[in-house]
């Protein structure tokens, strides 16, 4: 978007000789450019920088945790979130519902990329170099019911991407069912996966209701990182 000295300074109720001389001075640091044929100034390269340096001072952690306790109580099942690093996720944190029967998740625990739903959510968005890479890479179990078939499980990443989540009935832990959605960051890449999981006997009834609450939290959580649209492919 670009405006002109006098909307500037309509909206801001200043004079234009104001508005012109601090515009100037923005130029002059990079804060904004001004579009010569049209007069008109639009944000410069420095307020991305501005911006680039608040999102990696965030604790994504610390600004997930509403969207994890939301999660938790309105399914009644417990909410994760997991960060990638290298080849593996790892569970960074969990809310948990006050029911007697309910799924725990280790924190600190890695997990191969490939082995259920929050593993799938990373795997399906990374870039296609990346996915073809770790794809390429031999394939274990953690369960009779982990996907190692490459042919399969490429189909799979497909599918989550056309839908925006991914799921997992014991593919990671026996018994275990669950949703699991990415988190993108300004460059549209996946930053974190938050996930909704229960018993698998209650859980596959849930999965789908689940899965839409989770796809309006990490859509918001997303819009907090600078995220504009869908994920580059």
């Amino acid at each position: 978007q670009t405006l002109g000295v006098t909307e500037i300074a309509t909206a801001l109720g200043l004079s234009k000789a104001v508005v012109y001389r601090i515009l100037s001075s923005f130029r002059a640091k990079g804060f904004v450019e001004l579009d010569e044929s049209t007069r008109r100034y639009a944000l410069g390269e420095r307020t991305l920088h501005l911006g680039l340096a608040y999102m990696n001072r965030l604790d994504l952690p610390r600004i997930a945790r509403p969207q994890l306790e939301g999660l938790s109580r309105d399914t009644n099942e417990t909410a994760t979130l997991s960060l990638r690093t290298g080849w593996e996720r790892v569970y960074v944190d969990q809310v948990t519902p006050e029911r007697d029967v309910m799924m725990m998740v280790q924190l600190g625990l890695r997990v191969p990329l490939h082995a259920g739903a929050s593993s799938k959510a990373f795997l399906a968005f990374l870039h296609p170099a990346e996915q073809q890479e770790y794809l390429a890479r031999p394939l274990d179990r953690m369960t009779k019911l982990t996907v190692t078939n490459n042919k399969v499980l490429r189909k799979e990443l497909g599918e989550i991407r056309d839908r925006g989540y991914a799921v997992s009935f014991g593919e990671r832990m026996e018994g275990a069912g669950s949703v699991a959605a990415p988190v993108f960051g300004h460059d549209d890449r996946p930053v974190a996966v938050i996930s909704v999981c229960g018993p698998v006997e209650r859980f596959r009834e849930e999965a789908g209701d689940a899965a839409k609450l989770l796809l309006d939290a990490t859509g918001r959580l997303s819009r907090r990182l600078g995220h504009r649209g869908r994920a580059a492919v």
